[in-house]
């Protein structure tokens, strides 16, 4: 069944994601959040999907929360849903960041405008983020008296440590794309009208790439995070010698050898 608030094609290897409520700066809906956790589980296992391209309809990436809902429900009368039951609830919206964040292939953020909030958690969750020279990125969270979802203070926390984060997250101003950049919170800054051309190109050289490598590369940054040096060294032996026996390793050596590009495909 079609999905209004996420657009889903497949094409080249790639599968472009766009969410799809621009007169609502693409707010998250449950609507949206039920179409990402399904496409995104569904690319993990298929292996025609080899790089996840994200973005946003219209004028903005992502603006997190509905506020206009959540306004509906602190005003709306009776018991209503239980604290454990809206936890719950949050909680699998969450995994959304999640599979970005472990999704055995390359994902992308690409950040066409305003980021705030939730919005914000799942573009960092991303391996990649692009944003185009108009963006503005936001934590939003402080400003409806809200702590922070989507994993963003354990992603912001990482890409800029614990002193600029509790800034971003206490102050909860505007960033600048530019500045975005010279912290690392964005990978490229680029003219608004070349950010979608740039980012499905980034996306298909991904996609053309050696798939299990990448599944193996990711799965080591992410653990180098949380890792000592010993462990990691016994994941990065098991990742090489896991991937020099695939058809794509064989490959590349080949076309090395014989001075021309590799043709990789994913076994």
């Amino acid at each position: 069944m079609p999905n209004e608030h996420l657009l889903a094609e497949r094409r080249e290897g790639v599968l472009r994601l766009t969410l799809n409520q621009p007169d609502k700066l693409n707010a998250l809906s449950d609507q949206m959040i039920a179409g990402l956790l399904e496409e995104l589980g569904r690319a993990a296992h298929d292996s025609d999907v080899r790089c996840v391209l994200l973005t946003g309809a219209g004028r903005g990436f992502c603006s997190g929360g509905d506020i206009s809902r959540m306004r509906e429900r602190n005003e709306t009368e009776g018991p209503g849903p239980t604290v454990e039951q809206r936890m719950a609830a949050l909680r699998r919206a969450e995994e959304v960041s999640l599979l970005l964040h472990e999704l055995p292939k390359p994902t992308i953020a690409a950040i066409n405008g305003a980021v705030a909030g939730a919005g914000l958690s799942i573009a960092l969750a991303c391996d990649l983020r692009l944003a185009a020279d108009s963006a503005r990125l936001v934590t939003a969270f402080a400003r409806v008296g809200f702590s922070g979802d989507f994993g963003g203070t354990w992603l912001m926390t990482r890409l800029v440590g614990p002193a600029l984060a509790k800034e971003f997250y206490f102050l909860a101003d505007p960033i600048d794309a530019n500045r975005a950049l010279t912290l690392g919170l964005v990978n490229r800054v680029v003219p608004a009208a070349a950010l979608m051309p740039e980012a499905e190109a980034l996306a298909k050289r991904l996609a053309a790439g050696p798939a299990i490598a990448y599944g193996y590369m990711k799965a080591n940054i992410n653990a180098a995070l949380i890792s000592d040096f010993r462990a990691l060294l016994d994941r990065e032996a098991m990742g090489q010698t896991m991937t020099g026996r695939t058809e794509d390793h064989r490959e590349a050596v080949k076309a090395f050898l014989e001075k021309r590009q590799p043709t990789f495909k994913g076994r």
